[in-house]
């Protein structure tokens, strides 16, 4: 066979991974989360050198695209202050709700990348903590399917 139909694979070509999207809403984080950006851009710029070293272009593509969002979230993030005593649902507010059943759950509202629910944090954008912001103890939110009372703001 003639080598004018055998196509090389020379690294050319790869597909260039599409950029993560950006949140269209203001990036609010707390001194914790910024740390954390900070943390992960570190560890991209390491990772980075090492794909560039190794010559691995997926790697190289894919680090390099992370790289690019939390630089960018790292550039725009806006450090909100501790909630102060105000006795309502702030940003940074951990909020401990009792269902009608009576289970209890606690809620840190922190920005959209520090968000974790199954670790006790939810996003200041997510429907609960719209619906949690500026309420006092005592007030009911809709949560899920039924309602919640606010037991405690911290």
């Amino acid at each position: 066979m003639s080598r004018a139909f055998v196509k090389e694979d020379t690294g050319e070509g790869l597909d260039t991974l599409p950029d993560r999207p950006i949140s269209e809403h203001r990036n609010f984080v707390t001194a914790d989360g910024l740390a954390a950006i900070e943390t992960e851009v570190a560890r991209l710029n390491q990772a980075y050198a090492q794909a560039q070293t190794s010559a691995d272009r997926a790697q190289l593509q894919k680090v390099a695209r992370d790289l690019r969002y939390w630089s960018q979230r790292r550039q725009s993030a806006e450090v909100m202050p501790e909630p102060g005593g105000s006795g309502t649902v702030q940003f940074g507010s951990r909020v401990t709700l009792v269902r009608d059943a009576g289970q209890r759950v606690t809620y840190r509202i922190v920005g959209e990348d520090e968000a974790d629910p199954a670790q006790g944090s939810i996003s200041f954008v997510s429907p609960l903590a719209r619906a949690l912001m500026g309420k006092a103890e005592g007030d009911t939110v809709r949560m899920g399917q039924a309602d919640a009372e606010i037991e405690a703001i911290r």
